[in-house]
């Protein structure tokens, strides 16, 4: 989780991608069309900081804030082949 919000901050969106789990509802075959989406999301989100509130083996609930709010979301992450996935995501 850690790894990811900081690849949205440094703006590694290849990471993004790379961690994500293909099952995920955002997961995309064309990833240079994926990569220029996130890498506009993350231009136009100042980020402030991470908070971890709750975990488990598979999941982390945590708050993400940003000058524009605050992003609830408690992840989902699944193990392939002994790395994590993002698989997806309930924000609250």
């Amino acid at each position: 989780m850690k790894s990811r919000y900081s690849a949205y901050v440094s703006r590694e969106t290849m990471y993004i991608i790379k961690t994500t789990h293909w099952e995920n509802p955002q997961y995309s075959n064309d990833t240079k069309a994926w990569s220029k989406e996130l890498l506009e999301f993350c231009k136009t989100t100042n980020f402030i900081k991470l908070e971890i509130e709750d975990h488990t083996y598979d999941t982390v609930t945590f708050k993400a804030k940003t000058e524009q709010g605050v992003l609830n979301e408690k992840s989902s992450f699944i193990m392939v082949d002994g790395k994590w996935y993002y698989l997806d995501g309930v924000i609250y």
